[in-house]
């Protein structure tokens, strides 16, 4: 008996719904990210930033003896792309939070937090530390430990995944 793999749909047909037990990664992962995202969202809402903003003046703070980061290395570190990096850094700009300066060479912009930025910061620091702990109340210290751990391991990986023509 000859078994013959399945024709590709065509246009006019469309793809078979993948079987009821098979999970999207993505869709898994974005369901995720959302909840937790709300859930910092909401505790930080009383600093005026949203958990993104926080996350990014956090990283852009420089520490001391070291140049500010450029857009490109920030949106490297944040794992985004330059383009989105850009807008956000826009709304931190417009809002007095940050500043974007000149770099080392014609091309590049250094994003420097402003007084007013650091102060941002320190203010919604406690509402994080909060948001911290009630997540780990929520799901387990244990839970995010190792969802902590198994990030740090795939974000590597998922370095190299070539982007799309």
């Amino acid at each position: 008996m000859v078994t013959l793999a399945p024709k590709p749909p065509t246009a006019a047909e469309p793809a078979a719904a993948p079987p009821q037990d098979v999970r999207c990664t993505c869709f898994m992962v974005r369901s995720l990210s959302r909840k937790i995202s709300q859930l910092y969202d909401d505790t930080l809402a009383p600093s005026g930033l949203k958990g993104t903003q926080f996350s990014l003046l956090s990283q852009a703070r420089t520490r001391r003896g070291q140049a500010p980061l450029t857009v490109t290395a920030l949106a490297a570190v944040l794992n985004t792309d330059r383009t989105t990096m850009t807008r956000n850094l826009r709304t931190l700009e417009q809002a007095g939070l940050i500043a974007l300066q000149a770099g080392s060479d014609a091309r590049s912009r250094c994003v420097v937090v402003t007084v007013q930025g650091e102060a941002a910061f320190r203010q919604a620091l406690g509402l994080w530390k909060q948001a911290q702990v009630q997540v780990r109340q929520m799901c387990g210290t244990d839970q995010i430990a190792a969802l902590e751990q198994l990030v740090h391991q795939l974000l590597p990986r998922l370095a190299t995944v070539p982007e799309a023509a």
